[in-house]
């Protein structure tokens, strides 16, 4: 069930900060999904760190991380995936 929950939670950050990042982000779904699922990740991390990951209630402080997170990520890992895919226009 943990890893589902990772899916799903990856899944949804990677959506939010793709429609946080200002213009078109041309990574694939699934590509923005394993980019959301690092963020979380990552937030985690910096949270366990900075000793905000477990509060009483909402943890928002770690949400607030695991968002950064996603969107630094999701947009780096956009500006890879476009210079590995080598910017080719799709001929119809």
């Amino acid at each position: 069930m943990g890893w589902l929950w990772a899916i799903i939670v990856g899944f949804v950050l990677g959506l939010i900060a793709k429609a946080i990042i200002p213009g078109k982000q041309h990574s694939p779904l699934w590509l923005t999904t394993i980019f959301g699922i690092l963020g979380a990740i990552v937030g985690n991390a910096i949270a366990r760190g900075l000793g905000v990951a477990e509060t009483r209630g909402i943890d928002w402080s770690r949400h607030v991380f695991q968002l950064v997170a996603a969107i630094v990520i999701v947009f780096l890992g956009d500006m890879a995936y476009m210079a590995l895919r080598g910017h080719k226009k799709h001929r119809v």
